[in-house]
């Protein structure tokens, strides 16, 4: 009796083996995925709010200032107007003319300097006596600051478009060459002595361990260096320059257009938070091998 009922329970008991994939399934289904995040809408508008109250607040502050007289309003006009101003300039295309011609010039200048920098950082990382030897020159050049070498850059190179990617490029390339010399000297020495236990050859210990554990500190630098390919590339546009959101600045500084001026300003502001937002996703998309803190 109880050999006869033995095979009629395991197929029984097979089911619930068989039918876990399409319930794995349906947990992942498009279906499911809407539902958690219909779930988790709550949290991150909160979220949202919590991280924009301190922007609605200089908004504000920004709005009521001038008004109510703490603030000259002729120099520092109600944001507003500014925003008027913004769309004005938005509308009638001179905002997106000059806002090209700055991101190509801070673009290909910041390219350059990552095309450069990390590789000439890995390699002088990687043989220390050759970091040891080019230490003092490095720290002198990057303790130079750029906009000091601008009428140097001017005069050799021009007024033109060459002389403003050459400063871009010259400024960006410290943070990044520093961090990426200093990621791969401080790899944690366990991760070598494992690896070299392994009998690694020297190019796959570069590949599997160096550069991975260097990639957070190369980021900084490199995050580091789109904030500068910024700043220092409307510096430079005030000098001599026919286009870029650094001539409107200046322009609007000088015919006395001071809400498009600030316009300008706010226009660079947001195209600095959205590179380094991409640099972000980058680095995340890179180092998702790191396990987050606490978990």
């Amino acid at each position: 009796m109880s050999a006869a009922s033995a095979p009629a329970s395991s197929p029984a008991a097979s089911v619930p083996r068989e039918a876990s994939p399409s319930r794995v399934s349906e947990v992942h289904s498009t279906p499911a995925r809407l539902r958690r995040a219909v779930r988790r809408l709550p949290y991150l508008l909160v979220k949202g709010a919590t991280k924009s109250v301190a922007i609605v607040a200089l908004l504000l502050l920004w709005e009521t200032a001038p008004r109510v007289g703490l603030v000259d309003r002729t120099f520092l006009p109600p944001f507003s107007e500014v925003a008027h101003a913004w769309r004005g300039l938005a509308a009638d295309g001179q905002l997106a003319d000059n806002a090209r011609a700055s991101l190509v010039r801070s673009f290909s200048g910041f390219g350059l300097a990552v095309v450069v920098a990390v590789p000439l950082g890995l390699l002088i990382g990687w043989y220390r006596p050759v970091v040891d030897l080019l230490g003092p020159l490095l720290e002198v050049f990057r303790n130079t600051a750029a906009p000091a070498l601008l009428p140097v850059f001017v005069l050799l190179l021009g007024i033109g478009e060459t002389s403003k990617i050459s400063i871009v490029v010259y400024a960006c390339t410290w943070p990044i060459l520093l961090n990426t010399i200093s990621a791969v000297r401080n790899v944690d020495p366990t991760l070598l002595k494992l690896a070299k236990s392994m009998n690694l050859a020297a190019p796959r210990l570069f590949q599997k361990v160096i550069l991975p554990s260097a990639v957070p500190v190369m980021f900084t630098g490199i995050r580091l260096a789109g904030a500068v390919s910024i700043l220092v590339l409307v510096a430079a546009e005030m000098i001599g320059a026919k286009a870029g959101l650094g001539y409107l600045i200046n322009a609007s500084q000088y015919n006395f257009a001071i809400p498009q001026m600030y316009a300008g300003i706010i226009t660079i502001s947001a195209i600095g938070v959205a590179f380094n937002q991409f640099l972000v996703a980058v680095e995340r998309r890179l180092s998702s091998w790191r396990v987050p803190a606490g978990g």
